[in-house]
């Protein structure tokens, strides 16, 4: 089998905007990602998950594998995580498909963890997964994204049209490349 660093290479010469990482995320990051995020947490939502190190992080922190459903584009990736998590439900869909995902068991998401490249997405499609994914979240649910930027990756007005906020969790710059990781929760407030 592929080392996790080849796959994600190949992947990215593939389609280096849909991966937007030459190799996966390092320990730090994925610490930062699920601090926040425990046995408690209930269900768990991984967007683009890749080979799977935010994943290992969660069930380092008491996250059931059968309380993770990790939604993967690459099929590649998907089969890995299968092999790895076989536990956990694995799609193999775009992220902005997750409205449409039935959570069996009466599942309530807890959080949401995205990998995801969302600056280099359509507005429209950033929109559609933090819709689809608050769509899913019980009420005082988070959702987690990292950035390589220097900035939120969520812009304002889409923040505001979806009644989010977002907050910075934390940076990391033991990862290469340093990282941030912004949180969003539903606005409190009227509207």
């Amino acid at each position: 089998m592929q080392s996790d660093i080849a796959v994600f290479l190949r992947s990215w010469l593939a389609s280096p905007l849909k991966v937007g990482a030459i190799a996966p995320s390092g320990r730090a990051l994925a610490r930062m990602m699920t601090r926040s995020v425990g046995p408690a947490t209930g269900h768990v939502v991984e967007l683009g998950p890749g080979t799977g190190v935010f994943t290992q992080s969660l069930l380092s922190r008491g996250v059931r594998e059968q309380d993770l459903t990790l939604i993967e584009f690459n099929e590649d990736f998907a089969l890995r995580l299968r092999r790895r998590f076989p536990k956990a439900r694995v799609i193999c869909t775009s992220a902005a498909n997750i409205g449409g995902v039935d959570f069996k068991r009466g599942a309530s998401v807890g959080a949401v963890l995205s990998g995801l490249p969302l600056l280099s997405m359509p507005a429209s499609t950033v929109s559609a997964i933090l819709r689809g994914s608050f769509d899913h979240l019980r009420q005082d649910g988070d959702f987690f994204q990292f950035t390589y930027a220097c900035r939120n990756p969520v812009d304002d007005q889409t923040l505001d049209r979806l009644g989010l906020q977002a907050s910075l969790v934390g940076s990391t710059w033991v990862n290469l490349p340093p990282a941030s990781v912004y949180g969003f929760r539903r606005s409190e407030g009227p509207g």
